[in-house]
């Protein structure tokens, strides 16, 4: 099994032993039975497209990427992406609608699920922040190489012009 995950049974403690159920092998406890099922994070990112220019962020861990983030457990993954893309970029905006969703495993420790979605700017004032050491637009044609996979699929649906 990979490493990231339960050695010992959050409810009793007992460590736990490798099993197959049919479909894959999973981490079960001996003594409650509790199951650890690993499943993926969802993220989100918002598109911010203005004048064909579009905005990115340079991430304190290397590589440009379309602003984004992790959905917190009490806020819906519409409220974590207006609060994602403010934290990272300063920037309020309302969602226009979903313009993607890619599952993400670019890292095989953290699979997560990405939502992207169309955004329009409403207010603030662009500065960096967050997991972003720099954001600026750049004509679309014109990116710099993307971190992410998804978000090279997401750059090639838009200069398709896909909506």
């Amino acid at each position: 099994m990979s490493r990231g995950v339960f050695r010992y049974c959050p409810h009793c403690a007992a460590r736990l032993e490798a099993f197959h159920d049919g479909e894959r092998e999973r981490l079960r406890c001996p003594a409650c039975g509790w199951v650890h099922y690993r499943n993926p994070t969802a993220g989100v990112a918002v598109v911010l497209l203005e004048n064909s220019r579009l905005l990115l962020g340079l991430r304190r861990d290397g590589g440009w990427c379309l602003p984004c983030g992790h959905v917190e457990w009490d806020e819906s993954i519409e409220e974590a992406a207006v609060r994602e893309f403010a934290e990272e970029t300063g920037l309020e905006v309302q969602l226009e609608g979903v313009l993607a969703v890619h599952s993400n495993f670019h890292d095989p420790e953290h699979h997560t699920v990405g939502v992207w979605y169309w955004g329009r700017r409403r207010g603030g004032v662009l500065r960096a922040g967050g997991d972003l050491l720099e954001a600026r637009f750049f004509a679309l044609e014109a990116l710099p190489p993307l971190k992410f996979p998804t978000d090279r699929l997401v750059v090639a649906q838009l200069r398709a012009g896909e909506r």
